[in-house]
């Protein structure tokens, strides 16, 4: 038997007028999903525990089988990990995003946060402009550190530093920064300072020549300290891969001892390489002994902090499309029995922009074991099943049949 979960970021919603009071997942042209959820399990599963920030961060933990309560130490060290980082036990790691703030004001406190991720920034062109900030802030500042992420994503080391409240940029996106500025003066000044460095940077006076945002301050968010996850096939008797262009997901898989398989092509935006995902996973089940693959897509929840509902439903509609249905066809052409379970990890309703920490509707499918259902996959159907997992980080479990 095979595992795989394909996780749509961020793609579950509220409903929405325009589109006739219903969700994303609900309007989106779905025909793979329809087919599945006629023969699956469609339930309702919290990812968030109650308390807890609802990040990808937290909500993934779970979803991949670690009690968030017991392993998150924070989003940006899980990053690290990714980036090959070594953190000292003393050190402390930040996101660092490269966001679009407006130029107007004088005053930087008195900016807008205009876009957390720049226009998707390619990671070529905010290496060089993370760069031009590094230069000049590792010199002003000791024991400060920066390295270079994916697109918008990086990340920042403080030596013997402190974990802090930081405001993640796509929270306040149309907010005046002010009040949500670190409280600490170091951070605090090299933000400011970073947005000196950028805004009049070569890079992006090209890009707003080209109608992109400018990528002219960096943001401080996610601290943490050093994580320690459990090996993932000594916790379920199965070996995984990742698949995922994001940091953060690349960073879980290290720290729980799975292969990290790189994309050509796949960005975590909404031209990523979706058909690629899936057959890295498929070859990785089929031909290198895997038992398990985790394939995350961005794209869903970037367009719901874009407030794109077009952009969104394409998500839905290219991860139904290129991923779902490529793993399932080439699953069963090579005579593999799977189960398939695809959820998202928290909701990213347009209307906000921002996450929340909702239950979310899964579906898990058992190609041994077909059910027969009259429900489709999607939020409204799901909670219409009366089946409700409390505990995300207890889905892997399931889908493993323990």
């Amino acid at each position: 038997m095979k595992y795989v979960i394909v996780l749509g970021d961020g793609m579950a919603d509220y409903p929405i007028e325009q589109i006739g009071e219903e969700t994303v997942i609900e309007h989106a042209d779905t025909p793979t999903l329809d087919e599945l959820a006629k023969e699956s399990e469609v339930g309702m599963v919290l990812t968030v525990p109650e308390g807890m920030s609802p990040g990808s961060d937290t909500a993934n933990l779970s979803v991949i089988g670690y009690n968030p309560k017991k392993y998150y130490s924070g989003r940006s060290p899980l990053e690290a990990l990714s980036i090959g980082v070594d953190m000292k036990p003393t050190d402390i790691s930040f996101r660092c995003n490269i966001v679009t703030v407006s130029e107007e004001e004088v005053v930087y406190g008195d900016k807008v946060i205009i876009d957390h991720s720049s226009s998707e920034i390619s990671t070529e062109d905010a290496a060089v402009l993370l760069k031009a900030v590094s230069d000049v802030l590792e010199k002003e500042y000791s024991g400060y550190k920066f390295y270079v992420g994916t697109s918008y994503r990086h990340l920042t080391i403080w030596e013997h530093g402190e974990v802090l409240p930081l405001t993640p940029p796509h929270d306040i996106l149309g907010k005046k920064i002010g009040e949500y500025l670190p409280a600490d003066n170091i951070l605090h000044e090299m933000m400011e300072k970073s947005y000196a460095i950028l805004v009049n940077h070569p890079i992006n006076i090209e890009r707003k020549k080209q109608g992109l945002n400018p990528a002219n301050s960096i943001w401080f968010w996610g601290a943490g300290t050093r994580p320690a996850l459990s090996d993932f096939e000594a916790k379920n008797g199965k070996k995984g891969v990742m698949i995922s262009a994001v940091d953060l997901l690349k960073g879980i898989a290290v720290g729980a001892g799975m292969k990290v398989i790189e994309v050509e092509g796949a960005n975590g935006g909404l031209h990523t390489n979706y058909e690629g995902k899936a057959m890295a996973a498929v070859e990785a089940l089929c031909n290198e002994d895997y038992d398990f693959a985790y394939i995350h897509v961005e794209a869903p929840d970037e367009m719901g902090h874009q407030g794109s509902l077009e952009r969104k439903l394409q998500a839905v509609e290219n991860l139904d499309k290129k991923v779902i249905r490529v793993v399932k066809d080439q699953l069963e052409a090579r005579g593999e029995d799977f189960r398939l379970l695809v959820l998202p990890d928290h909701p990213t309703p347009i209307r906000l922009r921002t996450h929340v920490g909702e239950p979310v509707p899964y579906l898990l499918y058992d190609s041994t074991k077909r059910k027969a259902s009259d429900l489709l996959y999607n939020e409204k159907d799901a909670k219409k099943s009366g089946v409700y997992i409390k505990n995300g980080y207890e889905m892997i479990d399931h889908l493993f049949e323990k």
